[in-house]
Formats: structure tokens, C-alpha cells, sequence
């Protein structure tokens, strides 16, 4: 910033020398701009405009430009080059801008009508495609009414008329007939453009994606031995996955095509089998073909095509452990295989003629085959990095079947856990960390969070004891396999998550920081602990990782127009949609408003410890976050719940450990209609707009009702302080004789979360409170007192009549918290490792992990002290953050 503002004083120099010159108004412009004074910047730059052939001028375009992009106003850009146009009407550079800068900010009218200028002024084909792709995007994302099929209409033609020209000249401009096609669901025009006499035949041969994607297209249309002849050239030449797949689904698409002709279907299956064997046998493919033999009989289950030709496919389970029995040493086995685990169970339990028994059997069928493959593989797991492997992948089997059966027990769940963790933390693998010692720790904790959260539900809080000292010894696992291997990112997710279950958000974040989280990650991860720091009272913290994931979300304001504009120029025409459907993911991002939410409410927390406040929350932007359902509704939730290694599916909840780990309730549309509500009551408070203020706190009381179980307790008692807050203010004028009655309504309800001399020195015996409730509560009601004290300045500032009693009641409130906060403060840093040791390691207590417990106590004390210190430096670092806003809090 030191070089904007010497360049500012330079600009002024020159202007006091010669007034009227021009460019140096144009620097002066970007400077304002970049400095943050926009109204100076854009009066500047309309002056400018307002000269006759200033634009001309191309060291003031240039300057107008940078200010208008850097003010994120395509309209003025495009402005600047209409004026400069006027005057330079051959310049074939500015018509490409004016059209790169409407593409480049899906301004999708003025693309189109950029295009088309571009075009008759100057002839050109990559014009003629600019075009067409400019109908093509209009079509696709233009909001609001429009007439997306004349626009598919017209692209449709201008494309296969350059075809019929032979103004084709790379596969891109194919796929622009393609996008356009398939836009329209025309799957036969669609192979018609890719077919062998195609002129681009050749082309189309040696790019791999087109001859997949003519075979898809063939399945789609039905000609199913067509796409089985062209997908088994293909399949001779290469190995490929998708093709895989799309051969077996064209088998499957000519059996039942073949219906009363059992000849015809049997060569069909024995053809397919054939090639499926010859291409297993080719080196280095195996994989790909026995897989794909797996999804033949899958499908083949499913299509009931299997009854009669048991010569030729085998059964689905038979031929999982074939491919089970191949594979077993790869660490990609069991993702390949799990579903089909599901789908064999599953199926048996969904067919017309099943009962409960039919699954059962299947079940045992394959437990009884795991059975005697386990044993094979454990007797040389310590001394073969192979069979170790497959060892792995057989106990994530298991896993996976115990859930299918719908195991309850916990002791089930913990059964062997004790030999995944002398192989994974105490052999001589581990030392060495090996791959599969890590895995074996991390599925040690799979089955004892699961065996946990069984044993010792958080609806019960009479074994909330033995809950937060189960997640405590899992915790020690947890660490002790980090310390082994580093590298391993799910062992931190684990970690990062019981750490917040225990209230410990230090330790949390700095695991979270270790992972090194960039770019769209912030988008897809950052739900695991964005927020988590307001929860608990560190709200500096969470506010900089607030910031950091909005910043993510701007800057993609400024990288994904440079990727269109690089398209458009170098006629990568196939990845503009891409681009476009990414920036509206981001762009309409749910995790992005989650973001910013948690970003407003810690400035609020923040500025709230001043007497300013009031001038702040006069000018809060309400109209940017009051966010209309249709809006809500139209969020991409781009989180990414499968991240932590489940090896059950997403919708056996009863088994998904990235719910059962959530501290609190994943944020919802309703969390993030709340807490934009929240910010505008705060506005109206202090705009002193009773009518409005009551709409919002009706509109908060609904969405709470709404919102069920999808928003924490810690959430409604937020909405219940600021909704009390507003009865306060609004009685003051038109019920003053129960301002008294709220004013002690409140105080109750800040009062219920600091801690009393008993929570804030917890007792050994009851250790589980402080973690599962007290650090939340208390940052809960700080919050609440916050907002409070923001209320009680803007009634000062409006001269209303209880601002004295209410600034006397959080007074008390402020001398209470400051009692009892620094109390919390001093046993977090001076007695809570002896309570942890007391309550969670020396104990005698039984529990379900004891022996887990005792194994870590004797072994692994390292691991514990890391967990002990990790708690106790958590909790106090929330307790000073608390207890520094009440000290600075201004009354």
C-alpha cells in the first residue's frame, strides 16, 4: 500500500503542474480505488469518460480499465471500450475486449452481441465459434427468462455448417457441436457428428475421450452391439475404466434386447466373458477386467439375466472374492469392492421373493469366506508388507459386515482391536511406517469411536463420564499414530473432530493447519472447523479462518474470468462450461455463506467491545445477507462428507462416523438463515426501527421452530438472548411497565452460562461437564452479552428510558463473569492435567476401553501427556479468550 500511496502523491504532482492531463486523473482513479475510496474513484473516472477522445488515449483506457476491474465493475470496463470504439473503429482489440470482458463476467447478452460485432467487422473463424459458444452459455446459465432453445437452435446451426464447410479444424470446435447437441438432448445428432466417415474421423479416433464418448452415446441410443463391438476395439487398445463399464452395460442392454432368444443371450454373455478373460490376462490389466467381471454380475444379479447360464458368470458373491482373492494386497481393494458388498446384501433384501433370512444367509456366506482368508493372511502380516496389505482389507470387510448386519454390541465392535494396535503402533512396521501400520490405527479407532458412541450414547448424560474419557483414550491412539506417521491426513481428521467434541479447539487447529488446506479445499473441508472457534470462545482465532476461506471465495473472483478469457483465446471452447459451472458452485457455495456468517458474527463479538459499535451497525449492509429462500434454495453444498475414509455408506448412518463425530450439528440452511437474520435485528436496533426490529425477531423465532435438530442447543439460545434483547427494546416503547421483567429474563439466561464456582473447578467426578457443555455455554452467552451490550449503547445513543437499568443489570453481569471466568482460567492452567489424570487415566472405573486404556497408560504414555497437554492449553486458551472480551467489554 506504501507504493499506491506514493503513486497517489506523484498523480496529484502532476496535476497541480498541468490539470487537464489526462492520464494522471486515470492513475489517480486506480489509486482512490486500490486505497478503498471507491465514490472518489468512479467520480473521477466518469469526468474522464466525459472528455471527447479520452479513451483514445490508451494509457487512460488501460488505467480506466485496471480501476473498473478492480472495482468489479464489467459494465464501466465495457464502457471504456464502447467510448474508445467511437474513435478507433478498425481496432480489432477492442472489440475482443469489450467481448472477453463481458465472457469473462458472464455478462452473456453483451458476449453474445460482442461476438457477433466482432465477427462482421472482421471475418474471422474463431469469431464464427465465439458465437456459437456465446448462444451456447446464454443459453445454459443466463438467470431470468429467455429463449434457450432458439439460442440451442441457432449455435446448432452456425456449428454444423462450419462442419459441413469444413471450417472444423480441431476436435474443440467438434465438441462445441457436441455441448451444443447434448444441451438439447440429441444423442443421435450427437453420434451422427462422431461417427467413421466423420472428416474428423482420424481425429476423433486418437482422442481418447471422444471414442468414449461415442460409445456412450451409442449405449444411449440403444445399439447396444454396436457400442459392445466399438467398445471392445477400444478395450484391445487400452485400459480404461469408463470403458469397462460402458462394455458391460452394452452386454447387459443386448441380453435383455435378445429376450426369447436364450442362444443369442448365452453368446452374448460367453462372448463377453471371453474378452474379459483375455484382457485379464494382459499385462499390467488385470485389475481394470476382473473388476469389470464383477460389474457383469452385478448387473447381470440384478437383471435377473443370471438364471440358466451359471457356466458362464458366476455368481456375484463368488466373484467379489475372486477379485477379493487377486487384489487383496493392493490399498485400492477395498474402495473397488465395498459396493458391491452393499449392492450383493442389499439386493438379496430388496428382491420380490426374499425375507429377512435371504440377506442373513448372504451374510453369513460371506463372513464365513472372510473367515478363512483372515487367518491365511495373519500369519505373515508382521514380516510381509503384502500380506500385511491384505490384512487390512479384509478386517475393513469385516467392518463393513458388521454394519450390514446392523451390529449393536459394542463389545463386538471392539473385538481384535487389541492386534490392530500392537501391529500398528508397537511392531516393527510402525517403526518403519509402513503403509498398512497406519491403516491398521486408523481402523482401530473406526471401531472404537463405534463401539463408543454405541456404548455410551450423548442423549444419556449419565455416561457422559465415560464418554468424554472413551474419546480421551481414543484421542491417545489418535496421536500416538500422528507421531508414527505424520503423513497420514484421515488420523488428523479423526483427531480434529474428537478434539472439538472435547472442547478442545487449539489442538484441533493446529492439527487443521497441518494439513495444509488451499485453495478449493478451504470450499469442501472447511465445515470440519470453521465456527468451531466461536463455539469455544476463540474468536480471533476463528475470525482470521473465517477471513482466510472468504478470501478463497474472492479471489476466485479474479482467477476463474482470467481461465474464460484464456479459453476464448487459445480455443479451448470445451472447458468454458466447466469454468462457468465452477464459478456459479463457488459463487452460490454454501460453505462460502457459512463463511461469511462466521466472519460477521466474530467482527460483531469483536467491535462489540466497543462504545463505536453503534456507528458500525448502523451501516451494516443488510440487504447483501437477507437472503431470500428461493436464494437458499439454489446453494451448492460442495462439502465433501465421504473425507474421512468411511468404509460404510453415506446412508447407513447408524455406522457413518463423520455424523457420529460432529461436535454439533453441520451447519444448515437454517443455521445460515439465523445468523443472517441476526446481524439485520442488531441493524434495526440500532437504527432505532421498532417495526422492523419485531419482524426479524418473528422471523428468528420461525426459523428456529423450522429448524428442528439441524440447529445446537448453543444456536437457539443465541436466538433466544437476541430475541429477549429485542422484547427489551421494543417494550421501552410500547410496554414500559414489562421492561423490568425482560431486562431479568435475560439475565437469566447469560446468567444459566457462566460458570458457578462449582463448573468453573470442576470436580474429578464430574470432568465430562466442562467439555460437553460448560466452554460452549459460556462462549454462548458471551456472545449474548455481547449483542447486549450493543443494544444498551444504541438506546444510549437514542435517549430511550432503560438504557440506565439495563446498563446497571449487565453490569452485574460483568462483575459476576469477571468473578468466575478467571476461576475457570486458573484451573485450566493449574489443576486441569491432575483432573484429567485423576478423572480420565488413573481410575479404576470400569469402561468399555480399558484394557485400550491401560495399553496406552503403559506403552504409550508420550501419546497421553500429548492428549493432556492438547486439553488443558485448549481449554485455557478458550477461558482467556472469553474471559478478555468480558475485561475489555465497554458499559
Amino acid at each position: 500500500m506504501d507504493n499506491v500511496k506514493q503513486a497517489l502523491k506523484e498523480c496529484d504532482r502532476l496535476l497541480r503542474k498541468n490539470p487537464n492531463h489526462l492520464s494522471a486523473h486515470a492513475m489517480k482513479a486506480y489509486a482512490l480505488a486500490r486505497l478503498g475510496d471507491t465514490d472518489a474513484a468512479l467520480e473521477i473516472g466518469g469526468k474522464i469518460l466525459k472528455v471527447p477522445k479520452s479513451a483514445a488515449n490508451s494509457h487512460v483506457r488501460q488505467a480506466l480499465v485496471l480501476t473498473y476491474k478492480f472495482l468489479r465493475r464489467p459494465g464501466e470496463v465495457i464502457a471504456v471500450y464502447n467510448a474508445a470504439q467511437k474513435h478507433l473503429p478498425d481496432d480489432e482489440s477492442i472489440y475482443t475486449s469489450i467481448f472477453l470482458t463481458a465472457a469473462s463476467n458472464e455478462m452473456f447478452s453483451e458476449q453474445h452481441q460482442a461476438a457477433v460485432a466482432v465477427n462482421k467487422a472482421f471475418k474471422r473463424e474463431k469469431y464464427t465459434w465465439w458465437i456459437a459458444v456465446s448462444l451456447l452459455v446464454q443459453a445454459q446459465f443466463e438467470k431470468g427468462p429467455g429463449n434457450a432453445q432458439l439460442q440451442l437452435t441457432l449455435a446448432q446451426r452456425m456449428a454444423e455448417k462450419a462442419l459441413q464447410d469444413h471450417h472444423v479444424r480441431n476436435t474443440e470446435h467438434l465438441r462445441v457441436l457436441l455441448l451444443v447437441l447434448e444441451a438439447q438432448g440429441n444423442h443421435e445428432a450427437m453420434l451422427s457428428a462422431l461417427s467413421l466417415d466423420s472428416p474428423m474421423a482420424q481425429q476423433i479416433a486418437n482422442d481418447p475421450d471422444l471414442v468414449t464418448q461415442r460409445i456412450d452415446l451409442l449405449v444411449k441410443t440403444r445399439s447396444f452391439k454396436e457400442a459392445i463391438d466399438a467398445a471392445a476395439q477400444t478395450l484391445d487398445a487400452r485400459d480404461n475404466w469408463i470403458d469397462y463399464k460402458l462394455y458391460i452395460e452394452a452386454a447387459v442392454g443386448a441380453i435383455k434386447q435378445s429376450a426369447g432368444d436364450p442362444d443369442a443371450q448365452q453368446q452374448v454373455l460367453r462372448d463377453t466373458c471371453e474378452r474379459l478373460t483375455k484382457w485379464s490376462h494382459a499385462r499390467g490389466r488385470a485389475r481394470g477386467a476382473q473388476l469389470a467381471t464383477v460389474e457383469l454380475a452385478a448387473k447381470v444379479g440384478i437383471s435377473g439375466l443370471g438364471a440358466g447360464h451359471e457356466s458362464d458368470v458366476r455368481s456375484l458373491g463368488d466373484q467379489i472374492w475372486a477379485y477379493v482373492d487377486l487384489f487383496q494386497n493392493k490399498a485400492i481393494c477395498y474402495s473397488d469392492i465395498m459396493q458391491y458388498f452393499v449392492d450383493n446384501v442389499r439386493g438379496a433384501a430388496a428382491t420380490a421373493d426374499s425375507s429377512p433370512a435371504s440377506s442373513t444367509a448372504l451374510l453369513d456366506f460371506h463372513s464365513d469366506q472372510l473367515s478363512r482368508r483372515i487367518q491365511q493372511v495373519l500369519q505373515n502380516a508382521d514380516s510381509s508388507e503384502d500380506s500385511a496389505q491384505a490384512w487390512v482389507n479384509m478386517e475393513k470387510i469385516r467392518y463393513l459386515l458388521q454394519a450390514l448386519r446392523g451390529d449393536d454390541d459394542p463389545e463386538k465392535w471392539i473385538d481384535g482391536v487389541d492386534s490392530f494396535l500392537k501391529f500398528g503402533l508397537d511392531s516393527k512396521n510402525a517403526k518403519a511406517k509402513q503403509a498398512a501400520s497406519s491403516d491398521m490405527v486408523l481402523l482401530a479407532c473406526q471401531r472404537l469411536i463405534q463401539a463408543t458412541f454405541l456404548a455410551y450414547p450423548r442423549e444419556q448424560q449419565e455416561t457422559h463420564g465415560l464418554l468424554t474419557r472413551s474419546i480421551f483414550t481414543i484421542l491417545c491412539v489418535l496421536e500416538e499414530g500422528i507421531r508414527l506417521n505424520g503423513e497420514n491426513f484421515l488420523l488428523k481428521l479423526y483427531a480434529i473432530r474428537l478434539y472439538l467434541c472435547l472442547s478442545c479447539y487449539s489442538r484441533a487447529r493446529t492439527l487443521y493447519d497441518s494439513l495444509d488446506i488451499k485453495h478449493i479445499q478451504n470450499d469442501t473441508l472447511g465445515y470440519f472447523i470453521v465456527g468451531q472457534g466461536l463455539a469455544l470462545g476463540c474468536f480471533i482465532p476463528d475470525l482470521e479462518l473465517s477471513y482466510k476461506g472468504v478470501s478463497f471465495y474472492d479471489t476466485a473472483y479474479v482467477t476463474i474470468p482470467h481461465e474464460l478469457e484464456s479459453a476464448y483465446k487459445n480455443g479451448t471452447y470445451s472447458n468454458i462450461p466447466d469454468f462457468l459451472e465452477f464459478n456459479d458452485n463457488l459463487k452460490n457455495s454454501f460453505q462460502r455463506q457459512v463463511s461469511h456468517r462466521c466472519a460477521l458474527r466474530n467482527e460483531t463479538i469483536e467491535q462489540g467491545r466497543s462504545k463505536d459499535v453503534v456507528e458500525v451497525l448502523e451501516t451494516t449492509d443488510t440487504q447483501s445477507i437477507e437472503l431470500a429462500d428461493s436464494v437458499l434454495a439454489s446453494l451448492h453444498d460442495n462439502r465433501d462428507f465421504k473425507v474421512m475414509g468411511l468404509l460404510t455408506p453415506l446412508d447407513m448412518t447408524q455406522c457413518n462416523l463423520e455424523i457420529l463425530t460432529r461436535p454439533t450439528p453441520v451447519h444448515s440452511v437454517h443455521w445460515i438463515r439465523v445468523f443472517s437474520l441476526l446481524p439485520q435485528a442488531m441493524h434495526y436496533m440500532a437504527v432505532a426501527d421498532v417495526e422492523a426490529l419485531e419482524a426479524k425477531k418473528g422471523q428468528l423465532l420461525s426459523t428456529v421452530a423450522e429448524a428442528g435438530d439441524s440447529l445446537s442447543v448453543y444456536d437457539k439460545k443465541i436466538v433466544e438472548g437476541i430475541c429477549c434483547i429485542a422484547d427489551i427494546y421494543t417494550c421501552s416503547l410500547g410496554n414500559p411497565s414489562s421492561v423490568d421483567e425482560k431486562i431479568d429474563e435475560l439475565v437469566k439466561i447469560v446468567d444459566t452460562g457462566i460458570p458457578d464456582e462449582e463448573t468453573a473447578d470442576p470436580k474429578p467426578t464430574d470432568l465430562s461437564k466442562l467439555p460437553l457443555s460448560t466452554i460452549r455455554d459460556l462462549a454462548a452467552v458471551t456472545e449474548i452479552f455481547t449483542y447486549a451490550v450493543c443494544a444498551k449503547h444504541a438506546a444510549s445513543r437514542h435517549n430511550l428510558p432503560f438504557s440506565n437499568a439495563f446498563g446497571f443489570a449487565l453490569t452485574q453481569l460483568r462483575k459476576k463473569a469477571l468473578r468466575c471466568i478467571p476461576a475457570l482460567k486458573s484451573w485450566s492452567n493449574k489443576s486441569a492435567r491432575s483432573a484429567i489424570s485423576d478423572s480420565w487415566i488413573d481410575t479404576d472405573q470400569p469402561m468399555l476401553l480399558s484394557d485400550i486404556s491401560q495399553h496406552m497408560r503403559t506403552k504409550h504414555k508420550q501419546a497421553l501427556d500429548t492428549v493432556v497437554k492438547g486439553c488443558a492449553d485448549s481449554w485455557l486458551k478458550s477461558a482467556k479468550g472469553v474471559l478478555a472480551h468480558w475485561e475489555q467489554c465497554s458499559l
